[in-house]
């Protein structure tokens, strides 16, 4: 089954959804208004690619979304019709990853937010809505912290304020089973991983998503399962966070109702890190792949988000909290999960 036929499963009908500004109703961009450029940069001798996908009148800042490890510039195109109508939508494959070429584990996220620094400069943006995601969050928030002044809201999903130790335990054990070749048990782990296991609760389109996951793991060529091996030596040798100051920003934190790789309890702590005024929500029936299992929901969200709209009564999520609500609440997260920070 095709990446696109399972994130097509499961939509609901256009009608349904709340609408947003300057949003068609049918929930696709207006004809010929939302133009897609693709280029190519070079930071320190490392190419990269970028996807933008423009407005002209933008109602909000350039929209950039830094995905997790797995995903590339392209994993967003099903969310570019709910957000492209709304700002420039920016998302790009940094060094050592998607297309770009092979980064070296020695070069960690302070290499990689300094290429994001270098992307915007080339792209002539001055100031973003700041969308980041697993991996992409740690490098979001690393970003935010060296260039404070480029990041207008920013809005972390799936993010945890370390590296979950059974998580540090398998990447041992995959950089071993990449050199055998054995890719096929790294795949069923990997969707182990990521996905929460039979008998949490229920998740939009779990089985379809877990066996995108296997076969896009599975599905690797060399040189992808070469940056796979890379990236995991990469968490391992480098600071996934570094306590320093945030910009005061809209920030948002979201997790997945039942993630358990990075658990509602790992959210709070990342929020309660941030400035104050910084939210949390949870997004009902998804786990750690919310943005994949609930497309249109988690678009609506970021659409919400970035454009001052409330996120209060949505039908798809709990009502958003802050740090002082949310502390009393994640003992209790992490009992739900059964998981705990470590």
């Amino acid at each position: 089954m095709s990446a696109d036929t399972v994130l097509a499963q499961g939509q609901p009908s256009p009608g349904t959804r709340p609408l947003i500004p300057g949003q068609a109703a049918d929930g696709a961009p207006p004809a010929a208004a939302c133009p897609v450029e693709e280029r190519d940069f070079t930071f320190e001798g490392f190419r990269y690619t970028c996807r933008v996908v423009g407005r002209g009148e933008p109602l909000t800042e350039p929209i950039l979304v830094l995905g997790g490890s797995s995903q590339d510039r392209n994993s967003w195109v099903r969310h570019e019709k709910t957000l492209a109508p709304l700002a420039q939508m920016i998302t790009v494959d940094l060094p050592g990853y998607g297309s770009a070429d092979f980064l070296p584990a020695e070069h960690g996220l302070d290499f990689l937010a300094a290429a994001v620094r270098q992307l915007l400069r080339e792209l002539g943006v001055a100031r973003v809505n700041l969308i980041g995601v697993c991996f992409g969050g740690a490098i979001a928030l690393r970003f935010a912290q060296q260039c404070p002044e480029a990041v207008v809201r920013l809005m972390l999903t799936g993010m945890t304020m370390r590296i979950p130790a059974n998580y540090a335990a398998s990447m041992e054990r995959w950089a071993v089973m990449i050199e055998r070749g054995e890719t096929t048990a790294i795949a069923r782990e990997l969707a182990g991983h990521f996905m929460s296991p039979p008998g949490t609760g229920l998740v939009r389109k779990h089985t379809a998503v877990s066996r995108l996951v296997y076969q896009q793991m599975v599905g690797q060529d060399p040189e992808q399962l070469s940056k796979s091996a890379e990236h995991n030596s990469r968490l391992m040798r480098h600071d996934w966070y570094r306590p320093g100051p945030v910009p005061a920003v809209p920030s948002l934190v979201v997790t997945g109702e039942h993630d358990t790789l990075t658990t509602p309890a790992m959210g709070h702590e990342v929020v309660a890190a941030l400035p104050p005024g910084a939210r949390y929500l949870l997004i009902d029936e998804a786990d750690h792949l919310a943005p994949v299992e609930r497309i249109t929901e988690f678009a609506d969200l970021v659409a919400r988000f970035c454009t001052d709209r409330s996120l209060d009564a949505l039908p798809y999520a709990h009502e958003p909290v802050s740090p002082a609500a949310g502390a009393a609440t994640t003992a209790g997260a992490a009992t739900e999960s059964g998981t705990a920070a470590p």
